[in-house]
């Protein structure tokens, strides 16, 4: 799974004024992901606003990214949610021949048990053509998917072939690197996290910052899979207060700012997001005119 190792970023979905998805913004970030040592991209994840997105946009902003990347990079979709049916159905109407993985989150909202977690995603592997990235995010779903939870389903389902895991948690992320199979992989869903799961044995990162500062932020994380502590650490220093900028607020208000700021996108969302306040913005700005 050399495809799914390293930076993946998750794509914001930019917005014009009107609201109206802006595939010229959209084209330049990915370009600029792909021109800058960005190892994979994920459309539609919790920063590509997807819950706010219709399918017929969903479609188009496929097309926009698989143009824009032409071939270049790993494409990965996210496909999940609370309606098991509903995800099944999405996967089975879905082509997804051009694309490395699915990326599928936890059920939100509907705080599942551990069996649930598991029958769910049973149901899911049993049904997906292509891999499988679980998606553990227990601040966004209100139930946290256990460490064995997600180790049983990983050695019981062979196209279940990663987690992305965004508790936050550094134990979790050991228990993790700890008892997983050797073919499995753990991805940091945590920016602040990303370097130190890395060095631990980790796969690398799926992204918020990465898809701003790709060179930087690429590079992060090549050494520290490379096991060179110091190096890495002088850039992870580098991106700790935008790290904290980008999450003070909301995700993807904070990191729209940023690319705001460098001239990639608006900074426009949907409701019952805001944008980012003036005094957030400032220091975003500051931040990028020393960086």
């Amino acid at each position: 799974m050399n495809a799914l190792t390293g930076t993946g970023v998750a794509l914001v979905t930019p917005f014009n004024s009107e609201l109206h998805v802006d595939h010229e913004a959209l084209t330049n970030i990915v370009r600029y992901n792909v021109d800058n040592g960005t190892n994979y991209l994920v459309i539609s994840g919790t920063t590509g606003e997807s819950v706010t997105i219709t399918k017929q946009e969903k479609q188009n902003i496929i097309a926009t990214v698989k143009k824009a990347n032409n071939g270049k990079l790993p494409l990965v979709l996210g496909i999940g949610g609370n309606n098991t049916a509903a995800v099944i159905d999405e996967i089975k109407n879905t082509d997804l021949s051009d694309f490395a993985a699915i990326l599928s989150v936890a059920p939100y909202y509907s705080k599942p048990t551990q069996e649930g977690f598991y029958q769910h995603f049973k149901a899911i592997s049993q049904v997906c053509p292509i891999p499988i990235i679980l998606y553990n995010v227990p601040g966004r779903t209100a139930k946290n998917m256990l460490p064995k939870t997600t180790l049983r389903l990983a050695n019981d389902f062979e196209n279940i072939v990663a987690v992305k895991e965004a508790g936050n948690n550094q134990q979790q992320y050991l228990d993790l690197l700890s008892n997983k199979p050797d073919n499995f992989l753990v991805i940091s869903g945590d920016d602040d996290l990303a370097l130190g799961v890395a060095l631990a044995g980790g796969s690398g990162v799926i992204s918020v910052l990465g898809q701003a500062f790709p060179k930087d932020f690429s590079k992060m994380i090549q050494l520290g899979l490379q096991g060179k502590a110091t190096e890495a650490y002088k850039l992870h220093n580098k991106f700790i207060e935008i790290t904290n900028l980008i999450f003070e607020e909301n995700n993807p208000a904070g990191i729209k700012a940023v690319l705001e700021c460098m001239d990639l996108c608006q900074d426009t969302v949907r409701l019952p997001l805001v944008p980012a306040t003036s005094g957030l913005k400032q220091r975003i700005k500051n931040y990028i005119q020393q960086y």
